[in-house]
């Protein structure tokens, strides 16, 4: 039985994309057998993968609308085989965008990512989905399907408005739709330890969350930023940036918290 998380925040530019595909790559790299799903019609995660979302036959579109499975969707890429942290990628574009509207009429509208992913949850340890920035049908699939949440945030003022929404969102979802969804945990993200403010609002999160927040530290990374211009995860892209060693660090902080976790 595979540990199934989705990457969410409400709040845009907080870093959901770059934390799901680096961690992926992470995984991998550690051995795991990892699906990346990407939800978000904008295919940032799928392109950061080394897939091109243009030349996609079939993505989660069609899976979501049963028109095809996983096992035909899905790819794993030249590029991460190549770099030596190969994942499997459920890709997506634009044409998602319209899904929103055709799933409204439909049975089992916020389940069928769930019910497709039964079909090929053997073969994976980490099944991990990227959210779009927004409460849509397509992150409440993604809620639906998960065990948990894994929120990556920066440690700023509006940031700590954004995550209340976010846990009342989980809140209601837990209560309504998916009784296993709970928070996995708070991942800190373009830190910068000189700024007063994020050291304070991360003792915050700590003071609150207690080991709800992860150890790992993700730093404000140059490396990073650049690396999905190269279709690459920053571990493949410079694997000797501190951006690329701190997600390392974090995939095994994953495997080693979920020997705890009763999934």
């Amino acid at each position: 039985m595979p540990k199934i998380f989705c990457v969410a925040n409400q709040k845009g530019g907080v870093g959901k994309t770059t934390t799901t595909v680096n961690l992926a790559a992470g995984l991998a790299q550690l051995g795991q057998r990892v699906l990346l799903i990407d939800l978000d019609p904008q295919g940032n995660a799928t392109m950061g993968s080394g897939v091109d979302k243009r030349e996609l036959e079939t993505s989660v579109y069609d899976v979501l609308l049963e028109s095809a499975d996983i096992a035909q969707a899905r790819q794993r890429p030249q590029k991460l085989i190549e770099a030596g942290c190969a994942y499997d990628v459920l890709g997506a574009n634009r044409e998602l965008a319209g899904a929103e509207v055709e799933l409204v009429d439909l049975e089992r509208r916020e389940k069928r990512l769930r019910a497709a992913i039964v079909a090929v949850q053997a073969e994976y340890d980490f099944i991990l989905i990227d959210c779009p920035p927004s409460l849509s049908m397509l992150t409440l699939n993604g809620l639906c399907a998960s065990h948990g949440v894994v929120v990556p945030m920066q440690c700023e003022y509006f940031a700590l408005e954004g995550l209340t929404d976010l846990v009342n969102t989980i809140r209601q979802v837990h209560g309504n739709l998916n009784p296993e969804l709970k928070i996995i945990g708070l991942l800190r993200v373009m830190f910068d330890p000189r700024i007063t403010l994020q050291q304070q609002v991360s003792d915050q999160l700590k003071e609150h969350f207690g080991d709800k927040v992860f150890d790992t530290l993700i730093p404000r990374n140059v490396r990073l930023a650049e690396a999905p211009s190269y279709g690459l995860p920053g571990l493949a892209f410079d694997p000797a940036s501190k951006g690329a060693q701190a997600f390392v660090a974090f995939a095994q902080e994953m495997v080693d918290r979920s020997r705890r976790w009763a999934i």
